[in-house]
């Protein structure tokens, strides 16, 4: 999978993506991350990528050429690729996302939203909007990276295991969690491991799971 992500501070994804899951399956030829630098494709001899809004109000807004332009090049690169914006109005981002795009033969084009957001035109050039939760921050690419990370580690090869993702959470309707798991010692400052992780009967064991397979909140 060729993952593209087109931000004004690349330098922010290199030690996410050089780390653990993320580095490893670069390594194997599983993914190939490529930064694209907004700042690039800026207009004038001070490479302006942003604006005052129409209408009034606090702060800038991304400019569409910038943004259009980059989108733009990636494509030329991979043209069957999913452009992604990570965006408040959105759809909520959830597990059966991420599955849906790691099974997809599409690479992904990530933009990293800036300041008090973007001019709303470059959705045309934009295939699938998500929102990661109902908070605030600066930019796009803590968003990016979140997608980034729940869908590379998805990709055949990445974890390891055959069926190492099949009994995470929201695995089923991005509903279920992953029930608690305990491992030694067997006793820790006065709080025991659940006895019936310890009787072998592995019947008891699934009921045990399944009945703590739900969100209390």
């Amino acid at each position: 999978m060729k993952v593209q992500i087109i931000t004004l501070f690349p330098e922010m994804f290199t030690g996410i993506l050089s780390s653990s899951m993320l580095w490893r399956a670069q390594s194997k030829g599983i993914v190939n991350y490529e930064y694209i630098n907004l700042r690039d494709f800026g207009l004038g001899p001070r490479r302006q990528v942003d604006d005052t809004p129409y209408g009034g109000g606090d702060g800038m807004l991304l400019r569409p050429e910038p943004i259009v332009a980059a989108i733009e090049v990636a494509k030329k690169q991979d043209p069957s690729a999913c452009v992604i914006l990570p965006t408040p109005r959105g759809s909520l981002y959830k597990q059966s996302e991420a599955k849906k795009l790691a099974a997809s033969d599409q690479g992904l084009i990530l933009i990293c939203p800036r300041y008090e957001g973007y001019d709303e035109r470059i959705i045309h050039w934009v295939d699938k909007s998500y929102c990661i939760g109902t908070y605030v921050l600066t930019g796009g690419e803590l968003p990016a990276m979140v997608i980034i990370d729940s869908v590379v580690r998805l990709l055949p090869g990445v974890l390891g295991g055959e069926h190492s993702a099949d009994i995470e959470s929201f695995q089923a309707d991005d509903k279920t969690v992953e029930f608690p798991q305990y491992t030694r010692p067997e006793t820790f400052r006065s709080y025991d491991v659940p006895k019936v992780l310890l009787n072998g009967n592995h019947a008891a064991i699934d009921v045990w799971r399944k009945q703590r397979q739900s969100r209390s909140n």
